[in-house]
């Protein structure tokens, strides 16, 4: 009896980065990529009218989340999960800090690999996640048995937002006006993220940040 083929949808914001994913998955029997996205509304929109076994998610997804109505790879998973149950959702990134893995599995994704590990892992991944198991990435799968025995605080996906734009040492007016907020709500935000990382000032919360895994400084 052959096998029945599993149907994936591609989302990631770099053009040569979802080419590559598509020759390699569809080189691997089993595999069929029936549509790509670089952005997250777009991928919530296909997810529910195409109904694929297994969405590829970029966790960042860059310029969909700076647009005046996107969103990143974190509230697109959780969309996803929300208005298409039976598709699943795996993260593919580069980054492998336990606030992103705890963030993308609490929203619902039953993978998640890194974009530097091997292809046999995310067909490993995407198979697991199409029959309702996990696809973990070892990395994301010792951040998880790390957090269950030391939870420590997990920042929102726009708290973590917040604190990016921090080390790039932008103010509050700028951090405001990139995030399409007011100056009060990112006030109401740095409290929330003082208090769950126990800081006291910027510096310290991008140091604190970044130390807990909850942020990383190098572009991936």
């Amino acid at each position: 009896m052959t096998a029945q083929t599993l149907r994936i949808l591609i989302v990631d914001d770099h053009t040569v980065v979802r080419a590559g994913l598509r020759a390699l998955l569809e080189g691997e029997p089993g595999l069929d990529v029936i549509a790509e996205t670089g952005d997250g509304k777009e991928a919530v929109h296909l997810a529910r009218r195409l109904r694929p076994d297994v969405v590829l998610m970029d966790l960042r997804l860059s310029d969909a989340a700076t647009a005046d109505d996107g969103f990143g790879g974190i509230e697109a998973t959780r969309r996803i999960t929300a208005a298409a149950p039976g598709v699943h959702v795996v993260v593919l990134t580069s980054y492998s800090g336990r606030g992103d893995v705890v963030r993308a599995v609490e929203a619902g994704a039953r993978g998640y690999i890194l974009k530097a590990g091997p292809p046999d892992e995310l067909f490993r991944a995407v198979r697991a996640a199409a029959a309702g198991g996990m696809g973990l990435a070892p990395e994301a799968a010792a951040r998880l048995v790390g957090r269950t025995a030391d939870p420590g605080p997990v920042l929102s996906e726009r708290e973590t937002e917040v604190v990016q734009l921090l080390a790039q040492g932008l103010s509050n007016r700028a951090i405001a006006r990139s995030l399409f907020l007011t100056e009060a709500t990112v006030k109401t935000h740095l409290v929330r993220i003082y208090r769950k990382l126990g800081t006291e000032n910027r510096a310290g919360t991008v140091s604190e940040a970044v130390r807990l895994g909850l942020l990383e400084l190098d572009a991936g």
